[in-house]
């Protein structure tokens, strides 16, 4: 239950080739973009909205630099993890090596609620846009397809929606971008790549032509005084701002997953998950300073395309349908690589046998877990058509906050335990940095509503219940005796 994996192991599947393994295809170039690819998104397009109406105001731009002060933390120790042990799984992996099989499996649990959930997110997001960008041209779609049961939605024309039966268009681009991974993790990088050029492209067009309409009123109070709430502004909202903005940085990490088709792992991981995690900080800042400049934030409120709404007052009407385009573009880009990045955490725990081998499943000729992928189209499908967005986020902000605590941890527990071991990388100033990362992530935690708390430890206590049952039954690394790894016998 608290055996470890040595780095010796975890370095000896990194170099496995040949049939039922993976294929080293992407450079670091590829590795930022994905990192963009993952990051730049709902967070950015709907939740700052969200954020500013209901927790922040203005100061919204504040509570992104705090939400990137924490991500920054875990960044950093993510990035030495992954030139070091240069293995698909992510923090699952880490955790093998630092604090056990037990831990390990808690964490590869706690990562479906980030990438799975967080690809379903996105995807209900992306149908808002799409609907948007139909009804510009009169086509639409029938209420009860468009929206989950217990959710609420206003339309473009201000036709609010009490609920439907289920949200279709989210399910079909879960299942369109499923198939593409199966085909290749390059063709999938590629395709990746251009949706990435194609919103950067978009988000500097807003935070240029944005700029010069800024109404400076807008800004006043840049702090909206607390009412009496927690959540509701002043320095406390601004804190559960950085808390619900913290999606829009979940990603970064999403690279370390394809630690094991990268071309050079040790150069490269540091480079997409440090270079992406810059980047985007950057334009969020800038481009959450222009949105809140453009509209007044109250009128964020239960808006799900505040982009749109905001960009609507320049008055480039024409590049409305445009902006809408990009933006829908890179939403893709974030559920493609959130759904690449769940793949293979699944892949490499079915691999230890804490699964079963239909996640390990290898396509012959693609070199992708395609089993592993179909899984998750219809498991992602589920939660994106029947599960209300808001719901959702807090399951991923939570579910992520939480990985990066236990990365920070297994840093200062490996620097303990191998202080010799070679590190292409060295997280700086440990164990600041560590202790810095999980005291941040435990605060914005906390600063969540406690209803994401109830659903962390009924997901983790489900996932508890199916480690003792199956997995501790079938893992394929028992104990350690001799310095070797001893294979658990065969039933």
């Amino acid at each position: 239950m608290f055996h470890k994996k040595s780095i010796e192991q975890l370095m000896f599947e990194s170099n496995e080739t040949g049939a039922g393994t993976l294929k080293r295809s992407l450079s670091s170039v590829n590795l930022v973009a994905l990192g963009i690819g993952a990051i730049i998104g709902a967070g950015l397009f709907s939740l700052t909205g969200i954020a500013a109406a209901e927790n922040a105001g203005p100061a919204v731009t504040i509570s992104f630099a705090l939400a990137a002060f924490a991500c920054a933390f875990a960044g950093l120790c993510y990035a030495e993890f992954a030139s070091m042990i240069p293995v698909a799984g992510s923090a699952y992996t880490y955790s093998y090596a630092t604090m056990g099989e037990f831990m390990a499996w808690i964490i590869g649990w706690d990562l479906v609620l980030e990438y799975a959930l967080g690809a379903a997110t996105v995807a209900v997001s992306w149908s808002r846009y799409l609907l948007e960008l139909l009804h510009k041209y009169n086509i639409n779609l029938p209420h009860e397809f468009i929206v989950s049961p217990w959710e609420t939605m206003k339309l473009g024309d201000g036709t609010v929606i009490e609920g439907g039966l289920i949200n279709l268009p989210a399910i079909f681009i879960v299942c369109v971008l499923s198939l593409v991974l199966i085909r290749g993790t390059q063709e999938s990088a590629t395709m990746n790549n251009v949706l990435v050029i194609l919103k950067v492209a978009v988000v500097l067009m807003f935070i240029t032509l944005g700029w010069s309409h800024i109404n400076p009123e807008n800004y006043v109070p840049y702090i909206p005084e607390n009412t009496g709430k927690f959540e509701n502004f002043g320095w406390t909202g601004i804190s559960t701002g950085a808390a619900v903005v913290f999606f829009a940085f979940i990603g970064f990490d999403a690279v370390s997953t394809a630690a094991q088709e990268a071309k050079n792992p040790q150069k490269g991981m540091p480079i997409g998950i440090l270079g992406s995690l810059i980047v985007c900080t950057i334009l969020y800042v800038l481009f959450a300073h222009v949105m809140t400049g453009l509209v007044n934030y109250k009128d964020f409120a239960g808006d799900a395309k505040p982009a749109a709404t905001a960009f609507a007052m320049t008055g480039y009407t024409f590049l409305q349908d445009a902006l809408i385009i990009a933006i829908l573009a890179g939403y893709t880009s974030v559920i493609l690589v959130m759904l690449m990045g769940q793949s293979r955490v699944f892949y490499t725990m079915a691999k230890d046998g804490l699964l079963p081998k239909f996640f390990a499943a290898v396509h012959p000729k693609f070199r992708t877990p395609w089993k592993t992928n179909l899984f998750f189209l219809v498991f992602v499908s589920l939660f994106a058509g029947l599960v209300p967005v808001s719901d959702l986020g807090h399951m991923v902000s939570i579910g992520t906050l939480f990985a990066f605590t236990l990365v920070c941890i297994g840093i200062m527990v490996l620097r303990k335990s191998l202080p010799d071991a070679v590190r292409p990388f060295r997280t700086p100033f440990v164990p600041f940095v560590p202790v810095m990362g999980i005291l941040v992530c435990l605060y914005l935690m906390y600063s969540l509503p406690t209803e994401s708390w109830i659903r962390l430890f009924i997901w983790m206590g489900l996932g508890v219940i199916i480690y003792f049952i199956y997995g501790k039954q079938h893992s394929k690394v028992r104990e350690l005796r001799d310095g070797k790894i001893v294979e658990k016998d065969k039933e």
